[in-house]
């Protein structure tokens, strides 16, 4: 009888196949069994796929099996103590936001965390806990209704949404360089520094001109604002900068410029045209995705949407997690509800399988109902990006964010 080695190859089995090389992120090779002859072999497994689900009773769907590794660097180990903690922490509440008094300190605002240690402080302190729980009352304003229903719009909301539309004219006057690279195209520099040397006036069409004391605000707000809109060196976007906008409108809370019975539209017309106009920027001048996590982000770019969409989408009678695989759904509800926008969205401009490119998302259609599913991305905002450093390094704080 021949025997053969294990250390172990069946090459000549299936030549047209190479093992995997080792990275650095792999585990040791260790001892397992031949699936060909039954022999010991020292052929290293494939590490396990971290997944994700937002609920600790819903597993991802049987069928669904990724066929690529993480594009960060990740152990597995790593991604599943983060998965156990997402799991296991408390469903962030909606706050009221207190509103600042004068007299006012408003000052230029800094930058101040450096390492996960702050990042934590941040999420813990009043501040934090503050910020996250305006973006909850955002998402709980728009909870069963879609995007077209009526809704309270004040001077505030629609002094932001002629903002946004001024912006969207600029990009049709600056049309895109002719270039051979993918991403990055250098017209959005001449869109950013527009923006940003037009900013100050633009706070000052949105702040009250009676109320000079507010309109020293300027030197606050116009930095989170600018941020908002990606990064000019790099020509990039991501959660970081949806994050600014979020605390911008946040800022304009504080400030007493929009209230609870504005948040509603804060949603539907403000961040839905914010939405908009980014969507814009990042097919007119191929915007890089900042920090991405490849196929295992949530989306290259935004967060929030998924946030106010699924709490849209709760109770819904007919609409299902599950129901991001009906084209039919998709095309007829895709303009009235964020979620399945941002469905959409995504395979317009990924190509392939859905469940390849986006398997975070679809594992959450495995999610039973969309309560859970809103819950779920709550906690992972939480984790996922106010408590990350790379996407937090660049947050500021000043007299209405403070540093705590």
């Amino acid at each position: 009888m021949e025997t053969h080695g294990h250390a172990h190859d069946h090459a000549d089995d299936h030549p047209e196949q190479e093992p995997a090389p080792r990275t650095a992120a792999s585990p040791r090779s260790t001892s397992a069994t031949c699936s060909k002859c039954g022999g010991p072999t020292t052929y290293t497994p494939p590490p396990p796929i971290p997944t994700w689900s937002p609920s600790d009773i819903s597993p991802p769907p049987p069928v669904y099996r990724p066929i690529r590794y993480p594009a960060i660097n990740i152990s597995p180990e790593t991604a599943a103590e983060s998965q156990r903690a997402i799991m296991l922490a408390p469903v962030p509440q909606a706050q009221k936001v207190p509103i600042l008094s004068p007299p006012y300190h408003f000052q230029t605002p800094v930058k101040r965390i450096a390492s996960p240690t702050d990042a934590r402080r941040f999420v813990d302190s009043d501040s934090g806990k503050n910020l996250l729980g305006f973006i909850v009352a955002l998402s709980e304003s728009i909870r069963c209704l879609k995007i077209s229903d009526p809704c309270i719009k004040s001077a505030t909301v629609n002094a932001v949404v002629s903002v946004l539309d001024t912006m969207f004219q600029w990009i049709d006057e600056i049309p895109p360089a002719t270039q051979t690279s993918r991403y990055g195209n250098l017209s959005y520099r001449v869109w950013h520094s527009r923006m940003t040397d037009n900013a100050v006036d633009l706070m000052l069409q949105i702040l009250p001109k009676e109320n000079d004391d507010l309109l020293s605000a300027t030197v606050e707000i116009t930095p989170y604002f600018i941020d908002s809109f990606g990064n000019s060196s790099r020509i990039d976007y991501g959660t970081g900068h949806e994050t600014n906008f979020a605390a911008w409108l946040y800022c304009l809370a504080r400030l007493g410029l929009i209230g609870e019975e504005d948040y509603q539209a804060v949603v539907s017309r403000v961040f839905v045209k914010y939405l908009d106009l980014m969507r814009k920027l990042q097919l007119t001048y191929s915007l890089e995705p900042a920090g991405s996590h490849g196929v295992w982000g949530l989306d290259d770019y935004h967060f929030l949407p998924f946030v106010f969409g699924s709490s849209q989408l709760i109770d819904h009678k007919y609409m299902k997690p599950k129901s991001i695989h009906n084209e039919d759904i998709l095309e007829n509800f895709s303009n009235e509800y964020l979620y399945l926008g941002g469905i959409v969205f995504i395979s317009q401009v990924k190509k392939g399988p859905f469940a390849e490119h986006s398997p975070m998302l679809n594992d959450i259609s495995g999610v039973p109902t969309w309560n859970k599913v809103n819950s779920g991305l709550l906690k992972m905002y939480r984790a996922e990006v106010l408590e990350k450093v790379p996407i937090m390094q660049h947050f500021l704080f000043g007299s209405i964010i403070k540093w705590e």
